[in-house]
């Protein structure tokens, strides 16, 4: 496989946004740290504060980070950044590939291939850290792509920390691989199911970037 296949591209100041769904938490974060910052001058309390809010707005920041990314070629691209935690095959013939996504990692969601959303459910369950085996009964949402390649499935597991999963997009949407489709708080894991005779082209333990890596093999 390539190296440009498995390796994150570097992320600048350029290209960069915010992802949609940060605000609830980033927008009192950051306003808390304004404040802190304006009064510190006057106030040896303020000052005191506003150094772990103003370090705390700028993790914020980082965390919810939403590079551009150029999407790469290939039938089935990685939906996450994160590192692929197992490779598993189905009863039913498909092979499912899990990405555990860290804190550190950026928690926008792509699509792993262009078609048509059929079903975006949402799954009530429990918030286990999403390495643990347990993580599959997490709170999650499930989706299902009408693509060239059949249905395709792919779940966003939450998990200890990460208990708001944002779908961007709803049922009925037609959608480009690579696009945006939602986002995870504070990273967990991605699970997507490659249908009966589709080669993985990734191992356990190695690195994905959302909407660069490819996860089939030709």
């Amino acid at each position: 496989m390539p190296h440009s296949q498995t390796s994150a591209p570097r992320e600048g100041l350029s290209g960069v946004r915010i992802a949609r769904g940060a605000s609830p938490w980033l927008l009192p974060t950051v306003a808390t740290a304004a404040l802190s910052l304006a009064r510190s001058r006057r106030s040896r309390r303020a000052a005191a504060i506003a150094v772990p809010t103003t370090a705390l707005a700028a993790g914020m920041l980082w965390f919810f980070r939403d590079p551009e990314r150029e999407i790469a070629q290939g039938r089935v691209i990685s939906p996450a950044d994160g590192v692929v935690q197992s490779i598993m095959p189905w009863k039913d013939g498909r092979t499912r590939v899990a990405i555990f996504m860290s804190p550190l990692n950026v928690h926008v969601n792509r699509a792993p291939l262009a078609g048509t959303v059929t079903s975006v459910e949402h799954v009530p369950g429990g918030f286990v850290p999403a390495f643990n085996k347990e993580s599959e009964n997490n709170e999650r949402v499930v989706w299902h792509f009408d693509t060239e390649l059949g249905d395709i499935e792919m779940v966003q597991i939450a998990g200890a920390v990460a208990r708001r999963i944002v779908p961007y997009i709803p049922q009925g949407t037609k959608v480009e691989q690579g696009e945006r489709i939602g986002l995870i708080r504070f990273g967990s894991r991605v699970d997507i199911y490659l249908p009966e005779g589709v080669d993985v082209a990734v191992e356990v333990g190695q690195t994905t970037t959302a909407g660069v890596t490819r996860i089939d093999r030709d």
